[in-house]
């Protein structure tokens, strides 16, 4: 359950710290008095999407801690091993706003997402307010309403239903690899032949593009190439070249190698450059006799590198990824072309998945039509207490469709239900939005709620000011039905009705003061006196006259009864 709420600079309040306990939690305040920034900081902390307008003005940032004590069996210590945050008894939420727009969440200490934060609240707290009366009156929110309540029956049927369901999405989406139907797999198949073709065709050898660019800049640079090569040759052989002077140098030197080691060492030296120059010179001539004699075809070459390009920029941006694409493309092809043997095996497997399927969805229809009798039936009982003893209710379900109508295209079933409703005898059940004014809809979600508390994981219902259009009796037996829920779980409830405020466990006061010319929202815990002034300002009452005080004190004896009575039943 809540247990503390911290709020530093979110709109009017500055700084406030409210204590909360178990059983009813009663907040109340005059009109403007900042009831609203309560609920927008819970909903703030709990994970709701939050703008800068949410900051005090003045302020570069807000944060707001929320702190639950978890029971042994809270469903939160499972999170706590998945996210890998330590398990504790407590769990302390601090969420973090700046005026730039950045948000900083921990849990315990530790820093998670926004995500995360709504997994663990979404199982410690469940607000409802005067939005969602829409949400109940939208037929899409009704069937999961019901599976709520019908349970383990339900979630049972549900969850063979999603095995099997997985396993036919697997089996189609393997059918449509295969091609889908015979249209599209033939379509297929002949853009996948073409591919093929298009590649083996060509050819394509391994480093044959590194070869042909270094053909086509020999044919760019092949004059340029022989006029080197020709003039190193020449330059060497010529009579009176290079070869003659070198060897005349050599002939000379022969005469003096005797006369000191120093002349012998020159010419070895001498002699083993003209060696490596004549060398040189060969080999200058015998490229020179390759170019000279080459005959390189350059439009082969442009054209073949060309069509490597293309062949590139469709399947892969060099040899390896070409011959990658080329095996995949033969893979399935060879799929497709057996699609006949393949196929039938699958269809075979969609079909058997599609009997079982139809069988569980039937089952389950059967648990949510009996779960709906039971529900309806007691949120009629649950509404006579409220004061609309000639109410109606009724879970209507669309026509169920044969085995051959079925399509199977969630694990939900085939149900969908529209919730009806006639708050007087005689009159015809209509759907929600065409016949629930105010009142008569904040007495349904009550009871409603009444119902879905008694199996919820959730340990705290907020209720902000759902007893809007309630008044006179109804608000005696509204207030006595906050008392029945908050029996078995946390519930803090804002309200403008002195029978809830006098019901309250605990009851906090919201109100506006003025400190050093600014507005502030200010929350107090009430004794016994104040709370008999508040009953006092909710009935109505201006002064705290003899009279107003003692009809304040009837309204809380009168529900402190109520409360011992329900205590001694128990």
């Amino acid at each position: 359950m809540l247990v503390r709420l911290s709020i530093k600079n979110v709109a009017l309040i500055d700084n406030a710290q409210i204590e909360f306990s178990d059983g009813l939690n009663v907040l109340s305040g005059e009109t403007g008095s900042g009831k609203s920034v309560i609920i927008d900081s819970l909903n703030f902390v709990l994970g709701a999407k939050a703008d800068k307008s949410i900051i005090r003005y003045g302020e570069n940032e807000c944060s707001v801690t929320a702190e639950f004590n978890l029971p042994s069996d809270s469903p939160i210590y499972e999170i706590f091993d998945e996210t890998g945050i330590d398990r504790e008894e407590t769990l302390i939420v601090t969420r973090k706003f700046t005026s730039d727009g950045k948000s900083s969440v921990r849990i315990n200490g530790v820093s998670v997402t926004i995500g995360m934060l709504k997994k663990f609240t979404s199982l410690l707290v469940d607000v409802h307010g005067q939005s969602e009366h829409f949400s109940l009156i939208s037929e899409k929110n009704q069937l999961g309403l019901l599976d709520k309540f019908g349970g383990a029956s339900i979630e049972n049927e549900k969850s063979l239903i999603k095995t099997d369901f997985d396993e036919y999405k697997n089996v189609t989406a393997r059918l449509n690899e295969l091609g889908g139907d015979e249209g599209t797999r033939l379509t297929r198949l002949d853009v996948l032949n073409y591919q093929i073709n298009e590649i083996e065709s060509a050819e394509l050898k391994e480093g044959e593009e590194d070869e042909l660019l270094s053909l086509k800049q020999k044919i760019q640079f092949r004059e340029k190439i022989f006029y080197a090569l020709d003039s190193v040759s020449r330059s060497f052989s010529a009579e009176g070249g290079a070869s003659d002077a070198l060897s005349n140098s050599l002939k000379i030197l022969s005469g003096i190698t005797d006369y000191a080691s120093e002349y012998s060492n020159l010419y070895e030296r001498f002699s083993s450059a003209y060696a490596e120059l004549e060398d040189v010179a060969e080999t200058a001539s015998s490229l020179l006799e390759e170019v000279d004699g080459d005959e390189i075809d350059a439009d082969y070459v442009e054209n073949r590198l060309e069509e490597i390009k293309k062949l590139k920029k469709k399947y892969g941006s060099d040899f390896n990824e070409i011959s990658c694409f080329l095996e995949r493309a033969k893979e399935e092809r060879d799929k497709l072309e057996n699609f006949n043997e393949t196929a039938a095996l699958l269809l075979d497997k969609k079909a058997t998945l599609e009997n079982k399927i139809y069988d569980e969805y039937v089952k389950l229809s059967d648990a949510r039509r009996a779960s709906a009798k039971v529900f309806s039936s007691n949120v009629l009982n649950e509404l006579k207490t409220l004061g609309m003893k000639n109410a109606s209710f009724e879970i209507e379900f669309n026509e169920s469709p044969s085995r051959e109508e079925c399509k199977f295209v969630s694990a939900n079933g085939f149900d969908s239900v529209v919730y009806k409703f006639s708050a007087n005898s005689g009159e015809p059940a209509k759907t929600l939005a065409a016949v629930i004014s105010g009142g008569e809809i904040s007495r349904f979600m009550l009871a409603v709620k009444a119902q879905t508390a008694k199996f919820s994981d959730v340990s705290t219902f907020i209720f902000d000011e759902i007893d809007a259009g309630i008044s006179g009796k109804t608000a005696n037996v509204v207030a006595e039905k906050f008392a029945d829920i908050a029996e078995g779980v946390q519930v803090i409830a804002i309200t403008h009705l002195p029978q809830i405020s006098a019901m309250g466990d605990v009851n906090l006061l919201i109100e506006k003061t003025e400190e050093n010319g600014r507005t502030l929202t200010r929350v107090k815990s009430l004794d016994l006196n104040e709370k008999i002034a508040e009953i006092v300002r909710l009935s109505g009452g201006g002064d705290l006259t003899d009279i107003a005080v003692k009809r304040a004190v009837e309204i809380i004896s009168v529900a402190n009864d109520y409360k011992q009575i329900k205590r001694n039943k128990n």
